[in-house]
């Protein structure tokens, strides 16, 4: 599957443009504050029907309009796909599959398999454990839909059982029985979530090893490990142990959402141990990661983002990436650079064909 073409209307600060795309490379050049990032995002919210930098979607329309719409057409081997998202100022979000409007935004994850590599994944290292289980959920739920809904109701259960908590600190009362249930439903789709994860990271930590060797050129050491509060008890239990500290604190102390990845250099946190470099490199082969699992378990060559990629690697490295993202196994690749001499140093070498497009 490729882009043929993208339509941007009112889309943040861009009013109205068409591309037309190579179906190996394509890349964006051009100052910082022209937009080439927000094309990628619009490449991205296609695929998962919102924006990977700003999910609120009405602070995506461009200042002084009341709309946008993204039309993206995909060939494939069976037939052409359009799709469009749109989003009008007091109306519920649209996205349609060729005409047809899905019924939910959920069904449509996984029809595009799309990884992008961004300045933002920074997150993954500095920020706090939702945004790695976001990543990992992320990529499970583009080839499992029923991992998707169990993960969509947990979140929405979860909300429920603690207003329920808060509701009951606010009036001195307590149903056990009412929360029962909530303990109930979380556990049944739970459990199954904790499973999920723990057999994708079995799969997706040799993976990642690899394409961390082949940037670095297996100059260091790095791993991944998943901390689950489920790997030793129950979640049944879990909740049932941590009752009167979720009553006190008036929410859910524990549970799935309470899990996290450790990213690791040398048996040390990248965090407070890596370069910047090192960092860049350890994020890249996540991406990098992520996409070769997608592509293994759907067999189709995900899209791939490069969102000023190459920012904090010495040439080496990415020159390294883009030998990399040369050879056959990959599909269509959009690349953004501040720098063009960089960019064309770099696409000098690769056998692909490749579009510019300075912005």
């Amino acid at each position: 599957m490729h882009l043929k073409q993208i339509t941007l209307t009112n889309y943040k600060n861009i009013t109205s443009k068409t591309f037309d795309f190579n179906p190996k490379i394509n890349c964006f050049i051009g100052n910082n504050g022209v937009g080439k990032t927000n094309i990628l995002d619009a490449i991205y919210h296609l695929a998962f029907g919102k924006s990977y930098f700003n999910p609120i979607s009405i602070q995506n329309i461009q200042i002084g309009t009341d709309f946008f719409a993204l039309e993206g057409r995909y060939e494939t081997n069976e037939r052409e796909e359009k799709i469009i998202c749109s989003v009008k100022k007091g109306q519920k979000k649209t996205l349609k599959r060729n005409g047809k409007i899905y019924d939910r935004i959920a069904d449509h994850i996984g029809l595009i398999p799309t990884v992008i590599i961004s300045p933002a994944d920074r997150d993954l290292i500095s920020e706090g454990s939702s945004t790695r289980r976001k990543f990992i959920d992320a990529v499970i739920g583009q080839t499992d839909a029923e991992f998707l809904r169990n993960l969509i109701e947990y979140n929405k259960i979860l909300s429920q059982r603690n207003a329920l908590l808060k509701y009951f600190a606010l009036n001195h009362t307590f149903d056990a029985d009412t929360l029962e249930i909530y303990n109930e439903q979380l556990t049944t789709r739970g459990q199954p979530i904790h499973e999920k994860r723990k057999l994708f990271m079995e799969q997706f930590i040799p993976i990642f090893k690899e394409r961390y060797h082949s940037i670095s050129d297996k100059k260091e050491t790095v791993d991944l490990s998943y901390d689950s509060q489920l790997h030793t008890i129950s979640h049944k239990i879990l909740l049932e142990e941590s009752l009167s500290k979720d009553r006190m604190i008036q929410h859910t102390t524990t549970g799935i959402h309470k899990d996290d990845i450790h990213l690791l250099k040398d048996e040390q946190p990248i965090k407070k141990f890596g370069s910047q470099g090192q960092q860049k490199t350890f994020l890249v082969a996540l991406k990098l990661a992520q996409f070769d699992f997608l592509k293994a378990e759907t067999g189709v060559a995900p899209i791939l983002l490069l969102d000023d990629a190459f920012d904090k690697l010495d040439q080496q490295r990415v020159s390294q990436i883009i030998s990399l993202v040369d050879q056959n196994d990959f599909g269509q690749i959009f690349i953004t650079d501040t720098h063009e001499d960089r960019t064309l140093q770099a696409l000098s070498n690769t056998q692909s064909s490749y579009e510019l497009f300075k912005l």
